[in-house]
């Protein structure tokens, strides 16, 4: 039953029950908001990466301790 996965007609299947329970005006701003969404996801996950980069690839040097009178 499951053999094939997802078959072009479950797409269209799924495509109408979300047309039919959301309506036609309700899913650009579901769509636009969704993909702002993403955005922000995908441009925190670049900055986590740049972090982690940045942190192994710029050791710290122990500061050198000063004269204490």
């Amino acid at each position: 039953m499951l053999r094939n996965g997802l078959e072009p007609w479950h797409l269209l299947i799924v495509a109408i029950v979300v047309i039919v329970l959301f309506g036609s005006k309700k899913l650009p701003d579901t769509a636009r908001a969704l993909g702002r969404s993403m955005r922000i996801l995908k441009s925190e996950a670049k900055a986590l990466k740049d972090d982690d980069t940045r942190a192994t690839e710029t050791p710290t040097a122990p500061q050198a301790a000063g004269p204490t009178t």
